[in-house]
C-alpha cells in the first residue's frame, strides 16, 4: 500500500499544513488588487487566525501520531 498503513495521518499532516500556511500567507501578503468584482481587499483577520490555528493543531496532531508510532 502507498505510504503504508498511515496514509490518513500523512493526508492530515498535508491538509493541516496547507490550511495553516495558506491562511498565514493570506494575512501576511494580501493580494495587490481584487481580481473580480466582489472580492475582498484582504482576508478577514479573525477567520484566518482561527483557520490557521485549526490547521496548525491538525498538523501537529498528525506529526505526533507519525512520530509516536
Amino acid at each position: 500500500m502507498f505510504l503504508g498503513d498511515k496514509l490518513i495521518v500523512w493526508l492530515l499532516l498535508a491538509l493541516g499544513g496547507a490550511l495553516f500556511v495558506g491562511n498565514v500567507m493570506a494575512l501576511v501578503r494580501p493580494p495587490v488588487a481584487p481580481k473580480q468584482e466582489g472580492d475582498l481587499p484582504q482576508a478577514p483577520r479573525s477567520r484566518s487566525i482561527v483557520m490557521a490555528a485549526v490547521g496548525l493543531f491538525v498538523a501537529l496532531a498528525a506529526l505526533g501520531g507519525l512520530l509516536r508510532g
